[in-house]
């Protein structure tokens, strides 16, 4: 559990970290986060994660919290507070708070900021990558805009659930036309029978994924053949292999797929390769 935690300008003990009763987030979900890997007390990746968050502020016009200069002393502040080596730290900015209202409220409002680190055992990830995950496919029900990193989580959570319930530690949405578009909180990618990597395209239907980014970087260097288009069902059972990523999962691997085995059912070999090169390609800072 964190012990000190950012918001609105003061580190307050974990107990003490309360945001207003009316805050949009809180309320209407309109807020945008983003989650950065911790690992050896510096951050993973922390320069596209950045550029996210300012994507997704633009897209919903909140204004920047900060700068980013700020955000990353604010970050660096929480993670040696709170003497994390190796975790995550969650950032959340909402447009702040106000009388209850769909109406936006006056551009001059203070947005909200959150951070927080927490730790986790180094290694959960990659003891689980040895024998793989199963995903279960759920049809797509949420909003038209998954580019931005909203906080509007409920699809997800419900879709994890229920991918849960189904022996299944992740969910794969399927949209209308039946095509595979990302993870409850991961991109979806597969291995055709040739080597390929395939992952959906970016689009207002997934989320443009930072590891999904640091993870092609991997595959280009390693001479990988990566082609980005939409992939169904079908497809990805008959996969070599698959695998999700994300900032928690890093690269990992999908041994069934609605009960369906994947290649051999052991991780495949391509897969190996790309978890393995992930943190000698990606940026860190400490």
């Amino acid at each position: 559990m964190s012990r000190i935690v950012y918001v609105n300008g003061a580190y307050k003990p974990y107990a003490q970290a309360t945001i207003h009763v009316e805050d949009r987030g809180f309320q209407l979900s309109d807020a945008i986060y983003e989650v950065i890997e911790i690992r050896d007390g510096g951050l993973v990746d922390a320069t596209r994660h950045l550029a996210r968050l300012a994507r997704s502020l633009a897209e919903l016009s909140i204004p920047p919290p900060m700068s980013e200069r700020a955000l990353l002393q604010v970050m660096h502040t929480v993670i040696r507070r709170n003497r994390v080596r190796d975790g995550i730290v969650y950032m959340q900015v909402s447009r702040g708070a106000g009388p209850r209202d769909f109406a936006l409220p006056p551009p001059t409002t203070p947005p909200t900021l959150v951070v927080l680190a927490r730790a986790q055992r180094r290694g959960w990830s990659a003891e689980l990558a040895e024998t793989g995950i199963a995903v279960k496919t759920i049809p797509d029900n949420r909003w038209g805009r998954c580019d931005i990193k909203t906080v509007m989580l409920l699809p997800a959570v419900l879709a994890k659930d229920e991918a849960r319930r189904a022996g299944a530690r992740e969910a794969w949405f399927v949209d209308a036309e039946g095509g595979i578009t990302e993870g409850a909180s991961s991109n979806a990618w597969i291995v055709t029978g040739d080597g390929t990597l395939v992952t959906r395209q970016l689009d207002h239907h997934i989320l443009p994924g930072v590891t999904r980014a640091t993870v092609m970087d991997v595959a280009k260097r390693e001479g990988f053949k990566i082609e980005q288009r939409t992939f169904n069902r079908d497809e990805a059972i008959k996969a070599r292999e698959a695998f999700v990523t994300s900032a928690t999962n890093i690269v990992m691997p999908v041994v069934k797929i609605d009960n369906a085995v994947i290649g051999d059912g052991r991780p495949g070999e391509l897969t190996r390769q790309l978890r393995l090169r992930f943190h000698q390609v990606a940026e860190f800072s400490a």
